[in-house]
């Protein structure tokens, strides 16, 4: 196996050399937001949630379900979600809570009002209040009661998985 192989097949910002090279068995998987630290224990998946134990916000887009998790505990979900539409995805990966805003207005989108927002990835990706059968434009539509409940239990700082 070539240096140019081995960077390719384990990534580029890697370079491996000698036997560790040959121990190589691909690429890491690919996420935006910031990866997971810590501890095996902090790795463990939530029951019931393709999350673990260091969320206190799961989204899983392909079931369009999203969860409130406390000390790896589920203590609202599965709720039902609408994601971003095809053309302009929720970003995957794990995010913090930046900042609320209980009556945001998009300024992307001629002021359309986004209740009970909850912002956790860059561009405007947010935790929001809307419909339930349209496609959002990146955020996660919640119904107004689940909506709520997010604004209310998610902090700023605090971690959301998505996947």
């Amino acid at each position: 196996m070539s240096v140019v192989t081995t960077a390719a097949a384990v990534g580029m910002g890697t370079l491996l050399i000698g036997p560790a090279a040959m121990a190589a068995t691909g690429p890491a998987p690919a996420t935006t937001g910031n990866a997971p630290t810590g501890n095996a224990a902090d790795r463990a998946l939530v029951p019931g949630t393709p999350c673990t134990v260091t969320a206190e916000a799961c989204v899983d887009l392909a079931g369009r379900h999203a969860w409130l998790i406390k000390d790896g505990h589920v203590v609202r979900g599965p709720v039902a979600i609408m994601p971003g539409a095809p053309g302009e995805p929720t970003p995957v990966g794990t995010f913090t809570v930046q900042w609320k805003d209980e009556n945001h207005h998009s300024r992307e989108f001629n002021n359309a009002p986004m209740p009970y927002s909850v912002f956790f990835a860059d561009g405007g990706v947010a935790f929001h209040e809307g419909s339930l059968q349209k496609f959002s434009a990146g955020c996660v539509h919640l119904s107004m009661n689940d909506a709520k409940a997010f604004f209310d239990y998610l902090q700023v700082g605090d971690q959301v998985q998505v996947h």
